[in-house]
């Protein structure tokens, strides 16, 4: 420790030295750029990062041992690449099918499902709430007659699916079960992840059915559910990729992420569960922006916080319990219908974040989303980039290649005390639930969200095609994919064929008993596996549900 310390002042000393000897020499002659260099989340970068700024970092460490600062596997991608996971969901199921088959094709390792926004919300696609949004911003799906034709022809044992859903996730787990059954599949193989983070839908999306606390409810019943029943199934994604979206900086996305980890954890030990037995399922969902350096140290402060949380605050012994994985997915926001054909540049060094921060899985955004879905087109280049990144950069070929750089390190080790300072904060409310209900996470990222867009239209932070760089004519057309309202049309078709062949008589009984299971507080994922093989339908599922627990509506903070 002691030739630590005396390593450190040698390289403050000489830090002095070359500021006093080498760089002043030269901005007496030419100053720099400007007086103040900031990232994307407005937080000042140093000139030069020496040893004397990793004084008080962690241990780097080594990849597969605690606390997974440099990776949570020993042997990096050397041993398994991640798994590339184009997010493909638009129009009907009929279409979706096709476009999951045709990425698979082209060597898509793992499905990942686009729900279209009544689904989110808990809809028909009949519902007068539901017109002019049916298949436009993922695929529709009302009942498991429209789920057996998003995954047919696929085996549910040979392939994982993400879902992207959350306030209506359980019922979505229901018809994967149901499906994976109906297809003679062993429940104890099947995988997968539910994203089913109800919290961030409050604290950001806002797309949200019921009051905070029943909501949080469900979620836990699908933890219990899939311990018991479908073991190696992930039955959470904690997604920090909304939170990002809505204008957090990095650090924000990192706390709130993980915070909201934390206060899944403590419910489910309330419930009653074994911490070592339900939290290795549960997985993660990181956003890749542009600030190539804080995005990976994000990363990589993410598992030291985990690990350290998990062992020091819950007690966990498993190790799995203390290794976070997560998925990335690059920067939505940060993609601009101005000169699209540079978000192919933007999503190539988002995703190369991803890798470097040891991303277990990725999807990579198409050039066209700030336009419309992606096209084929689109969406080919965008899986080829990871193909690119993978097979010929040379940067899977060692683990954590950027450990050890002071400027990452002094990084990572910010990002973890800044993490641990929101925790405290949160926790001054009571927890996650409390502080959401006051407002103060929504209230931290409308701040940053305000401030990023006043250095945007000072020019402070550039944006090449939008503030710097524009060009009146660009000089190319981008073909857009279109979703017509024939989709809608086709829906409702089978949605009224399914009412009519469906038993209706056991529907309704199996709807009742639906509330009566909320009702008595019971786990409601065996009853609603019930509903959806009825082909009771999405809407009407949660609408008995609403009559127990009510809907929420969101207070002005």
């Amino acid at each position: 420790m002691a030739e630590v310390k005396e390593a450190i002042s040698e390289a403050q000393s000489n830090k002095e030295r070359w500021e006093k000897e080498t760089l002043q020499k030269v901005l007496d002659k030419t100053p720099e750029r400007k007086a103040k260099f900031e990232g994307v989340s407005l937080e000042s970068v140093e000139r030069l990062y020496t040893e004397a700024d990793t004084e008080n970092t962690d241990e780097i460490g080594f990849p597969g041992e605690y606390p997974y600062k440099r990776g949570i596997h020993p042997t990096g991608y050397r041993g398994k690449l991640w798994t590339m996971r184009q997010f493909a969901g638009f129009s009907s199921p009929e279409e979706t099918n096709k476009r999951f088959k045709y990425l698979m094709a082209q060597g898509q390792t793992g499905l990942s499902t686009a729900y279209d926004l009544p689904a989110l919300m808990g809809l028909d696609a009949d519902s007068p709430l539901s017109e002019g949004e049916v298949g436009k911003c993922g695929v529709a799906v009302s009942s498991f007659a429209d789920f057996e034709v998003l995954f047919d022809g696929i085996n549910l044992e040979e392939v994982t699916v993400s879902q992207t859903i959350n306030a209506p996730a359980w019922i979505f787990l229901a018809f994967y079960v149901a499906l994976a059954e109906k297809q003679g599949c062993n429940l104890n193989k099947i995988s997968g992840t539910l994203q089913n983070d109800i919290l961030k839908e409050y604290i950001a999306q806002k797309e949200w059915i019921y009051p905070i606390k029943p909501a949080m409810k469900l979620v836990i019943d699908t933890f219990e559910f899939c311990s018991k029943n479908v073991p190696k199934y992930n039955p959470i994604s904690v997604s920090g990729y909304h939170i990002r979206e809505a204008g957090a900086t990095a650090l924000q996305e990192l706390a709130f992420t993980l915070r909201d980890g934390v206060e899944y954890v403590q419910y489910g030990v309330e419930r009653g569960l074994d911490v070592d037995e339900f939290v290795p399922r549960i997985s993660f969902f990181f956003n890749a922006h542009n600030d190539f350096f804080e995005e990976i140290a994000k990363y990589r402060a993410a598992r030291v916080i985990w690990a350290k949380t998990m062992k020091e605050r819950f007690g966990a012994k498993n190790p799995r319990s203390l290794q976070l994985r997560f998925h990335t997915q690059t920067a939505g926001v940060s993609l601009t219908v101005q000169q699209p054909l540079n978000n192919i540049a933007r999503v190539a060094i988002q995703a190369l974040a991803g890798v470097l921060g040891g991303t277990q899985s990725l999807h990579t955004d198409s050039y066209d989303e700030a336009l419309a879905l992606p096209s084929d087109q689109a969406a080919l280049i965008a899986l080829r980039t990871q193909q690119i990144i993978a097979e010929e950069t040379g940067v899977v070929n060692t683990v954590d290649p950027l450990g050890g750089s002071y400027y990452l390190e002094a990084l990572t080790q910010k990002m973890v005390d800044g993490c641990f300072d929101y925790f405290d904060k949160i926790d001054g409310f009571g927890g996650m639930v409390e502080a959401v209900e006051a407002g103060f996470p929504q209230r931290e990222i409308q701040e940053s969200a305000y401030q990023y867009q006043k250095a945007v239209e000072r020019k402070e932070q550039t944006i090449v095609g939008v503030n710097k760089y524009a060009m009146e004519d660009e000089g190319y057309k981008t073909e857009i994919l279109q979703i017509d309202e024939t989709v809608r049309d086709h829906q409702l078709a089978r949605l009224q064929e399914t009412k009519t062949k469906r038993d209706n008589g056991a529907v309704a009984n199996v709807l009742e008993k639906l509330k009566k299971s909320a009702q008595a507080n019971e786990n409601l994922m065996p009853t609603t596996i019930e509903a959806v093989k009825a082909y009771a339908t999405v809407e009407e599922i949660c609408t008995a549900l609403r009559d127990v627990y009510g809907i929420y509506e969101e207070p002005a903070f």
